[in-house]
């Protein structure tokens, strides 16, 4: 049961919606190197269109940062939403061990997420996560504002890193 009182949620990915991850995607060609991967995470640039749709929702929702980056990674990543003045907000992320798909990882949460509260909206880049969103009945905004990219794509989905 939700509850209406409380302002609703607004979910924000964080990887190609609110953080840039060009300059590091070199790392998902195979050989992986995932360490370096998620290492070179806190020189991420913002992406403005994110953070500027983030900050905007953030006047009439509570912000929730919903990730596929593994656990450990959590200092840096909140350290990076702080030092990009991003709403503050409860950031959900993998267990370090967990590899399925984000796009179960991630409609998982926003389940558990709608059960307390509206979901408003989904703001993520992986075509899937927004699919599955849909269909489970979440308005979803797709953000297509970063370059694509088949490695993270690949990566997202056959390997559950991100």
């Amino acid at each position: 049961m939700t509850d209406s009182s409380a302002r609703p949620v607004a979910v924000f990915d964080l990887d190609n919606t609110l953080a840039d991850t060009a300059h590091r995607q070199h790392f998902l060609r195979r050989p992986r190197d995932w360490n370096a991967f998620f290492a070179a995470a806190p020189a991420d640039p913002p992406l403005a269109e994110g953070v500027t749709l983030a900050l905007e929702t953030a006047r009439e929702c509570e912000i929730v940062y919903l990730t596929g980056r593994p656990e450990r990674c959590r200092r840096d990543t909140l350290d990076w939403l702080a030092a990009h003045g991003l709403p503050e907000g409860r950031v959900h992320m993998r267990s370090d061990a967990d590899r399925r798909p984000a796009r179960f990882t991630k409609l998982e949460i926003l389940r558990r997420l709608a059960r307390d509260r509206r979901v408003q909206v989904l703001v993520d880049d992986d075509e899937l996560v927004c699919a599955d969103a849909e269909r489970a009945g979440f308005t979803v905004v797709r953000a297509r504002w970063a370059d694509r990219s088949a490695a993270l794509e690949d990566a997202q989905e056959r390997e559950g890193r991100t």
